[in-house]
């Protein structure tokens, strides 16, 4: 009986290993994605305020760039 408290004590300390390993990951992750979506959101005014002011400096068909 004792062998079998042994692995399940051992297993369970697997376990709440594997647990707070995960724990730390799904952390770090959501700071990633955070500032990741902070990073996006930054881009998405930027450009918008570059298309309202009409400085987007896209180059269509045969136009060319301002520096020829």
């Amino acid at each position: 009986m004792n062998d079998r408290t042994d692995l399940l004590e051992e297993r369970l300390a697997h376990a709440l290993r594997a647990l707070d390993d995960l724990s730390e990951m799904v952390a770090r992750q959501d700071k990633e994605i955070a500032r990741l979506t902070a990073r996006v959101e930054m881009l998405l005014q930027r450009e918008a305020s570059r298309e309202s002011e009409g400085t987007g400096g896209v180059v269509l068909g045969d136009e060319r760039p301002p520096h020829y």
